[in-house]
C-alpha cells in the first residue's frame, strides 16, 4: 500500500496509517513534518480513531524502543504525544538524573513553562535522529499544562527526568528537535556514548570534548 497523500483529509490519512495495527514507521529528521508546528487537537480524529492512533503511538514507542513519541514523528501534524518510562536503570543513574518511573500517559495540546532557574544537562537522543546523542541543558522542573486523551485538564509540575521527557516531546509539537537545543561539541554516536560517556552525568564528556555545563 502506498503512503497516503498529505492532501487527503487528516482522518483518512490517520486511518490508513493505523489500519494494519501494530507499530507504524517513524519519520526521520529531514522530513518537513518535524519542522512545522503541529495543529492543536480539537476532535479531528473522533474518539474511536483517536484511541486507535494513541495505541499505534504506544506500540511504536515500545517497539523502537523509546520513552516518548510525538505525533509528528509518525508523520501526523497534531499536538498529541505519548510518554512512558519504566526507568530500568542502575541506582546511580536514577539518583544522578532524578529518573523515576513514568506510567503510560497521553499528552494532548501540551505546553510547558520552566519553574525556577535550575537547569541540568545530560545526553539525550531521539527516535527521529537515529544513531546519535548530544548533551542538552533543560530546566529541572516545568509546569505542564494541556489535556489527556479524554479531554480532562492537565496542570502539574514535573521534575527531573520526567520533566526532560515532557519537554522533549512537547518540543516536537513545536517543530523543534533536541539537536536545536544541544551543545554541538557533545554530539556523539550511540556507540561512542556507550563506550566513553555512559557515566550518570555529563561532566567527563564536557571536560574531554570542551563544552560547558550549567
Amino acid at each position: 500500500m502506498g503512503t497516503p497523500s498529505h492532501h487527503a483529509p487528516l482522518a483518512e490519512r490517520v486511518e490508513a496509517l493505523v489500519g494494519a495495527g501494530g507499530p507504524v514507521p517513524i519519520v526521520a529528521a529531514g522530513d518537513p513534518v518535524l519542522r512545522r508546528p503541529a495543529e492543536p487537537y480539537d476532535g479531528q480524529l473522533g474518539p474511536a480513531l483517536l484511541a486507535r492512533f494513541v495505541e499505534a503511538l504506544r506500540l511504536t514507542m515500545h517497539a523502537a524502543p523509546g520513552v516518548g513519541l510525538a505525533a509528528p514523528q509518525v508523520g501526523v501534524g497534531l499536538r498529541i504525544a505519548v510518554i512512558e518510562d519504566p526507568a530500568t536503570v542502575p541506582e546511580e543513574v536514577r539518583t544522578a538524573r532524578a529518573r523515576v518511573p513514568v506510567p503510560f500517559r497521553v499528552l494532548v495540546n501540551p505546553v510547558y513553562t520552566p519553574v525556577g532557574g535550575d537547569r541540568a544537562a545530560f545526553y539525550e537522543g531521539c527516535l527521529s535522529v537515529p544513531g546519535w546523542q548530544a548533551v542538552v541543558a533543560r530546566p529541572v522542573s516545568v509546569r505542564l499544562t494541556g489535556l489527556d486523551e479524554r479531554g480532562r485538564p492537565l496542570d502539574e509540575v514535573v521534575t527531573g527526568w520526567p520533566a526532560r521527557i515532557a519537554q522533549h516531546e512537547t518540543d516536537h509539537l513545536d517543530g523543534t528537535l533536541y539537536v536545536d537545543r544541544a551543545e554541538p561539541r557533545s554530539l556523539a554516536s550511540h556507540q561512542a556514548v556507550a563506550e566513553r560517556w555512559a557515566q550518570p552525568t555529563a561532566e567527563r564528556a564536557a571536560a574531554a570534548l570542551g563544552f560547558d555545563l550549567p
